[in-house]
């Protein structure tokens, strides 16, 4: 068959990594995390270099440019199997450096955008996500079929992430309804699987379910103040949702004990049947834990299980009192968590404060519809971190931008980032210099001057420690440039570790 290209490449430099014209068909695409906020550019490079001894078809930067570095009708070396390259288009994506690898939204949105274009220029109208490796690598797509996989099934990788794992579903929902496909596959099956509940949020991303989720709610439950928001941050804590960026060291699966919950409020729809036993850890006053077995009870869906938690915090007793006495009317989400908390429902120490931080992070608070009836409003907050992926630094969560930004200038080496992790404001510095920093990416840039609009030398740090005499804010950085002492150049200090 003939081979095209995207029309979306804004960049090319093709590399030498490569094993010539595919012998298969293409019928699948591979999303991969790069593990850097790259360039398509300084992607580019890395893969032209022969000694690099791997490459992809297609790059998808931290703004959303599209770089080509193998022509589609070759075989890039990209998933750890020939069987897969040979037959799948791979797309390298700029993503965060730690777990869950998340991407930028610009850049899942190009994401989309270029397995919309691949699928149509190849034939294909629909995508599809079996969410199994096994049935995945034994099914024979039809003609019409372009088939999703990960690099994962292939090596002892996390790749993609956990963030893009999570939204492989979405990804192949969100593309065959562009293509005008039906969303079921060749056996009448969803193009998306529905997994357990505590791993792919029934086959939804988690911002697809935290968008909707307050639509859950009755209106007596949304009376209740800020409970929608607490209902869905416990879910997002305790059902350890893989290992992505909203759970946040939960040692329990979302439920509540059989013992404490009973059948007794409207609403539930336990069966008496659907109970599970699991061994978890209980957090005592001291800092230690203890293990024990506890019943809890099984959901067919995340919906059901955060809707069935909101009547339980309603309606649960101790005795003839309210379990939860309070938390009806409560519109302070920190203390309505402290009620929960020192209710016994939870002994982790910092139960109150992770839950607090996922309410913060992911703007829970836009569920919150207060007992005068009001219609729901969304929030918009500001927080201060040292980078958007380094949740644990954050200092604090503004409604006001200018107590953002005070904070942040009281605080060298943080940011002001909005809703979206876009950041917005970092405070311009005089650094003490010298000082030595350590760069652990091969291919860090050295530039001729403080910024992106200045030429780069053609040179790389490499891996190392260096020392930095001169420290300037510029385009390109959130960190500023820092001068390199040996006279090379300035390189970006977002991607080094000051000493």
């Amino acid at each position: 068959m003939g081979y095209t290209n995207s029309s979306w490449v804004s960049y090319t430099k093709l590399s030498p990594n490569h094993s010539g014209q595919r012998t298969h068909n293409i019928d699948r695409i591979t999303p991969h995390c790069v593990v850097g906020q790259c360039t398509a550019e300084g992607l580019g490079d890395w893969f032209a270099k022969s000694s690099t001894q791997a490459s992809s078809n297609y790059g998808i930067d931290r703004d959303g440019r599209v770089g080509m570095y193998v022509e589609e009708k070759n075989r890039s070396w990209c998933s750890s199997s020939n069987a897969n390259d040979q037959r799948a288009i791979t797309i390298e994506c700029a993503s965060d450096t730690t777990e869950p690898y998340a991407f930028r939204d610009v850049a899942y949105q190009k994401l989309i955008t270029l397995c919309v274009d691949i699928c149509k220029r190849n034939g294909k109208t629909k995508l599809i996500w079996f969410g199994d490796k096994n049935k995945t690598l034994n099914y024979t797509p039809k003609s019409g079929e372009m088939i999703l996989t990960v690099h994962r099934w292939f090596a002892n990788k996390s790749c993609p992430g956990n963030w893009m794992y999570a939204r492989m579903g979405d990804l192949a929902k969100q593309v065959t309804a562009q293509l005008g496909g039906s969303g079921t596959d060749s056996k009448g099956g969803a193009t998306t699987t529905q997994g357990t509940q505590a791993t792919v949020f029934s086959g939804k991303s988690e911002a697809d379910v935290v968008k909707s989720v307050g639509a859950l709610f009755t209106a007596d439950q949304k009376k209740s103040g800020i409970l929608a928001s607490v209902s869905m941050a416990q879910f997002i804590l305790e059902s350890g949702y893989g290992k992505s960026e909203l759970a946040q060291k939960a040692n329990n699966v979302f439920g509540m004990k059989k013992s404490l919950s009973g059948n007794t409020w409207s609403g539930s729809s336990w069966d008496g049947k659907s109970v599970y036993t699991k061994q978890t850890k209980e957090q005592n006053a001291d800092g230690s834990y203890v293990t024990i077995t506890a019943d809890f009870r099984k959901y067919k869906c995340v919906e059901d299980s955060i809707a069935d938690h909101s009547a339980y915090l309603l309606g649960a007793k101790n005795g003839s009192k309210q379990r939860y006495a309070g938390l009806k009317g409560c519109t302070d989400y920190k203390k309505a968590a402290q009620i929960i908390k020192d209710s016994g429902y939870a002994t982790s120490l910092a139960y109150v404060e992770n839950l607090c931080s996922i309410i913060e992070r992911w703007n829970l608070t836009q569920f919150d519809v207060k007992s005068s009836g009001s219609s729901d409003t969304t929030v918009q907050w500001y927080r201060v971190r040292k980078t958007w992926a380094d949740a644990t630094s954050q200092l604090g969560a503004y409604k006001v931008l200018a107590n953002a930004r005070k904070k942040a200038d009281e605080n060298p080496g943080y940011s002001v980032f909005d809703v979206n992790g876009v950041n917005i404001y970092t405070p311009k510095t005089t650094s003490a210099v010298p000082f030595l920093v350590r760069v652990n990416i091969f291919d860090l840039n050295i530039r001729k001057g403080p910024g992106t609009d200045y030429a780069r030398t053609g040179r790389y740090t490499g891996k190392g420690v260096f020392t930095i005499v001169e420290v300037k804010s510029g385009k390109g950085s959130t960190a500023g440039w820092g001068r390199l002492k040996s006279g090379a150049g300035w390189i970006s200090l977002d991607y080094a570790s000051k000493l």
